[in-house]
């Protein structure tokens, strides 16, 4: 029988002041906070109030922190720490909390010694002992002399006080490369706190690293699930706290950043639990994919012509609302005419389960998309995600249940795609690529992938025309749903904005230059590449001069590697943001042309600034 895990956030997390961390906290779902000092410093509310307000929310405080650089080589110091600890004690009474965080020093006169050190903890932990109190000892990655959990865990170990533990946390430990492996041999009973906190792989300072690029579990690289395991193991009976700094979060709306951040504990103790320890929370694992039903689009009458050109054919239309679908092979838009700019207004996947996507989409506080339903229309559950864009589970014609499959919802036209799809032969959608806006890309990484159980794929960073972009993919087991998430790390400056948050479908072909050709012919609207980028090519893979020519002729673009290559020909942006694109995957090749992202943007912006020139 599965039991959710006591959850609990520090109110560092969340941005604004301490009266709008505390609600947004309990909204979200968590039991706890842990109160952050200068939270508290500015707030106008006493401790008492504080403990009070708490309590009308449901939340227990089960941290006070942090208190630094305790120890001390000089006695006048250290007493004089020891008074200041004393004070502190007070305030823990009022807040009606137990346990304070104390950190290893980084003051110059930090104790090396660790007898020494254990002496003073003893000191300390004899002092709240007298209170009710206990000490959570922590090592900072960057302390002085006490900066590895298992250096800490000698100093307890050796100061011998039933007040006096360990606080672990996992950025201090993984950012270092510490194995937690052992934490699983330290007793159960000496740890008295967990922090959490993700982050990416970086090479800096590692005080600059924790101070600004922590992310929620899920967002980052750390193997959070390997480091709790242990931890679990051990006989951790504590509440899964996170502890998170972040430049981003700190800006970000509370109450929504609590509900991403909620989500990632429900996630990471799923995750522990595969592994074999905790408990899952999540009742329902996410059900196995099949690919994607359908994309969306909001539309004017651009962008038929340009699907027709594609070799799409429009076989239905809604019963009772403005949305047409088009089709080939297996690849399915919709085309939405209720108007609005052109845009990916959303993703349809096929589930095996589509009830039980959406009733785990609804336990990790995924926002419930409200729908209006005419007679005899298909139900289908659907939630938000993060960028707005709406999130549909389907299971397809002959899969479907009854009553449930979407395609009822269209009257048929009668036409169909030709066999060979016009000569363009598009098999599927490859995948779907969603730029971000700028505060929500960490978010939606966590969402699609704890909603829909997908995991990180290819990731890296390329620098654009208007500043430099970080990318993400994920993608299920078979990779039959994928995903590009894209955020330009720096907001476009207003001088010569490019293309804003570009969205694009890809959509499967086995030969794109037959594709790319008929497409032409048709009159799609192809993006061309300037020559200097064949010029290169040519330089770095040698290719066949009647296959470069072609290239250069219907504005192929070429991501090569030692698995394959990516052969991709887009059109040129439709209605502001959106384009589709013909890919090729050749052999094991399994990324999406982000090496040739900057060559394709400066060419959307150059036909977009063209087509203006001719307008005025």
């Amino acid at each position: 029988m599965s039991r959710e895990p006591r959850t609990a956030i520090a109110t560092v997390c969340l941005s604004g002041a301490l009266e709008d961390k505390l609600p947004a906290a309990a909204t979200a779902g968590f039991d706890g906070v842990e109160i952050f000092e200068p939270d508290l410093v500015a707030s106008p509310m006493p401790p008492g109030e504080v403990r009070l307000r708490c309590a009308d929310l449901g939340l227990s405080i089960d941290l006070y922190q942090p208190f630094r650089d305790l120890d001390s080589t000089d006695p006048e110091r250290f007493a004089a720490n020891l008074r200041r600890a004393e004070h502190k004690f007070g305030v823990m009474e009022a807040l009606g909390t137990d346990t304070v965080l104390v950190c290893s020093s980084v003051a110059p006169d930090a104790v090396a010694d660790v007898d020494l050190l254990a002496q003073q903890l003893h000191a300390l932990a004899e002092r709240a002992a007298a209170r009710g109190l206990r000490i959570a000892y922590e090592a900072l990655a960057w302390g002085r002399h006490v900066n590895t959990y298992d250096r800490s865990w000698e100093a307890v170990r050796r100061a011998d006080h039933p007040a006096l533990g360990l606080c672990l946390d996992s950025f201090h430990i993984l950012s270092r490369g510490s194995d937690p492996a052992a934490i699983a041999d330290i007793p159960g009973d000496k740890l008295f706190f967990l922090q959490l906190a993700d982050a990416p792989h970086l090479s800096m300072d590692v005080l600059q690293w924790s101070r600004h690029h922590r992310l929620f579990p899920g967002q980052g690289a750390f193997d959070l699930p390997g480091f709790l395991a242990p931890v679990l193991a051990a006989g951790y009976t504590g509440p899964l706290s996170l502890e998170v700094f972040n430049d981003v979060f700190r800006q970000a709306d509370p109450a929504r950043a609590a509900v991403d951040a909620h989500r990632s504990l429900l996630a990471l103790a799923e995750a522990t639990a595969a592994r074999g320890e905790g408990a899952d929370p999540v009742a329902e694992a996410a059900p196995e994919l099949h690919g994607h039903a359908f994309v969306e689009l909001s539309a004017d009458e651009s962008l038929a012509p340009v699907l027709a050109a594609l070799g799409f054919a429009r076989t239905g239309l809604h019963r009772t609302k403005p949305v047409e679908r088009w089709e080939q092979g297996g690849a399915r838009i919709l085309v939405n005419r209720s108007g609005g700019p052109v845009a990916v207004a959303a993703l349809a996947v096929e589930s095996a389960d589509p009830r039980a996507a959406a009733r785990r989409a609804t336990r990790l506080s995924a926002p419930v998309l409200p729908r209006e339903r005419g007679p005899a229309e298909a139900d289908l559950a659907a939630v938000t995600a993060p960028d707005g864009t709406a999130l549909f589970f389907c299971r397809t014609g002959a899969r479907a249940v009854e009553g449930a499959d979407w395609t009822g919802d269209f009257v048929p036209t009668g036409e169909t795609a030709a066999d060979d799809g016009a000569g363009i032969g598009v098999t599927g959608i490859d995948h779907v690529g969603l730029a971000q806006p700028f505060d929500h890309f960490d978010e939606a990484t966590l969402f699609y992938r704890t909603v829909l159980g997908l995991e990180p794929d290819a990731t890296g960073e390329f620098a654009a025309p208007f500043g430099l972009v970080r990318s993400r993919a994920v993608v299920d087991a078979q990779r039959r749903v994928r995903l590009a998430l894209t955020v330009s790390l720096l907001r476009r400056g207003e001088w010569a904005p490019g293309v804003s948050e570009p969205q694009y479908v890809a959509l499967a072909v086995d030969d794109v230059l037959a594709a790319a050709r008929a497409a032409r012919a048709a009159g799609a609207p192809l993006l061309a590449i300037p020559d200097n980028y064949y010029a290169d090519l040519d330089a770095r893979l040698a290719l066949s001069k009647d296959r470069l020519a072609a290239y250069r002729d219907l504005g192929v673009l070429h991501e090569e590697t030692a698995g394959g290559a990516y052969l991709q020909v887009c059109t040129e942006v439709l209605g502001g943001r959106v384009f589709l694109a013909l890919v090729q995957r050749v052999g094991d090749h399994d990324g999406y042309g982000w090496t040739d992202a900057p060559v394709r943007m400066a060419a959307h912006r150059r036909r977009r600034l063209a087509r203006e020139r001719v307008r005025a």
